[in-house]
């Protein structure tokens, strides 16, 4: 090979970002796929050789050595091989130099098409390879078109649309605008490596925390449960594993400045830290903040499969003053749904003066005698066992078919105002 065909090698390379090997490798089989067609068939085994210093191919016919040729396409016997190679046995190899005179130019045009095609499949394979390592990782894009249904953004060389679903909504896009994307996956089609990114995805808020905190970054405070109103308000439940870190004040940072660089990189959508809690009913009740929760009741505490393979999910129930009902719903139940989601129990909401009817009437869904103060109508008869009747009660069901519960309810499934339950809106940034 020449040195400008090597130069011309490596430009390739480094425009296509593939690798000198694949070139040549799509460079030999292109000229073995154009002599098939001009001058040999399908069925034979070409090899070709680009030795440095020649200026042509070498193109060489590979058959194997028999003592009774019975297809003369691979297969060569030992007399015929002997006037190529003396002391040629069967059961060898041989390679004819069958090299067409004159060959460069055909060999140019033939293999012209070839060459591409192998570029292009060598270059979305390098492509997968680089991205497929770094799925669930922070990428850095830059808007180049903006189109109504999608954005189309340039990731290190590569053209990725960006649609409308995964876009943050209200969040305005321009050219040459620099924005980070979460890749969660890569996929190799037919039409090259697709990588699908999201600006909605709550691992982007994770990731994004991970960048701008060192703590959560070395693992000293913990990032527990994400739930994410893309564009409107996150709920980040963080942990210290170092008993000298307050993980919200490692997490909001002076006035601030921390958990501000991570609202402005989502577009200003607010994010709220609260400390993760083993109990449920503190974590229920931290999730649902800014509200003031008065009590809390496990309804389910294990999700479970039911007789009839229903899944039954793990619910509680929680109550509250009618004046912080609004806003333990939330706009458009915003608050109890990212709470849902954050806790992982389905939420159900009842005002304070329902809870002892409430207790009065788990308790007798159970099969257990109500605590004291369950007075509600329909309650247990004399003998603290009679289950109560549907159509009896004067609050909202809970649901047919409970499991019993880790303890009974009482006081200690509740929450106690004045001193278990969290200031409200504790923990939580202000917009």
């Amino acid at each position: 090979m020449r040195a400008s065909f090597l130069a011309a090698i490596n430009q390739i390379c480094s425009e296509k970002n593939v690798k000198p090997d694949q070139v040549i490798e799509a460079v030999k089989q292109a000229i073995a796929t154009a002599y098939r067609k001009d001058f040999g068939n399908k069925e034979q085994e070409i090899r070709v050789d680009l030795e440095e210093g020649r200026d042509m191919p070498t193109i060489l016919l590979v058959k194997e050595v028999v003592e009774e040729v019975e297809n003369d396409n691979f297969e060569i016997s030992v007399k015929d091989a002997r006037k190529i190679k003396p002391d040629a046995e069967a059961g060898d190899e041989i390679a004819i130099d069958v090299t067409p005179v004159e060959y460069g130019r055909i060999a140019t045009q033939a293999a012209k098409q070839v060459i591409l095609q192998k570029l292009q499949e060598a270059e979305k394979q390098s492509l997968y390879e680089m991205f497929k390592d770094r799925e669930e990782e922070l990428l850095t894009a830059t808007v180049t078109k903006v189109d109504p249904n999608w954005v189309t953004l340039e990731i290190e060389g590569m053209t990725v649309s960006l649609p409308w679903r995964e876009q943050i909504p209200g969040e305005h896009y321009y050219t040459g605008k620099r924005i980070r994307v979460y890749l969660d996956r890569v996929e190799l089609t037919g039409k090259g490596p697709q990588l699908r990114i999201s600006r909605t995805n709550a691992a982007l808020v994770r990731k994004l925390l991970e960048l701008e905190i060192p703590e959560v970054r070395n693992g000293d405070v913990e990032i527990k449960a994400i739930a994410r109103d893309a564009g409107f308000r996150s709920k980040v439940a963080v942990r210290s594993n170092d008993p000298r870190i307050d993980p919200i004040g490692a997490c909001v940072g002076q006035k601030g400045v921390r958990i501000q660089a991570v609202m402005e990189e989502i577009n200003g959508e607010r994010v709220d830290m609260i400390e993760w809690s083993e109990d449920p009913i503190k974590l229920i009740s931290l999730a649902l903040q800014p509200a003031a929760i008065s009590a809390v009741i496990i309804v389910n505490a294990e999700e479970r499969m039911d007789d009839q393979e229903r899944r039954i999910k793990k619910r509680a129930a929680v109550f509250v003053e009618e004046a912080q009902r609004p806003m333990a719903i939330g706009k458009k139940g915003q608050n109890i749904r990212l709470a849902t989601e954050l806790s992982g129990y389905e939420l159900d909401m009842y005002n304070y003066e329902e809870l002892p009817a409430f207790k009065a009437k788990l308790a007798a869904m159970r099969g257990e005698t109500p605590a004291e103060g369950g007075d509600g109508e329909g309650g247990a008869g004399d003998d603290g066992a009679t289950p109560i009747k549907e159509e009896d009660a004067h609050i909202p069901t809970v649901g047919d078919a409970m499991p019993a519960p880790d303890s009974e309810p009482g006081t200690e499934d509740t929450l106690t105002p004045d001193k278990d339950q969290p200031m409200a809106g504790e923990g939580a940034v202000a917009a």
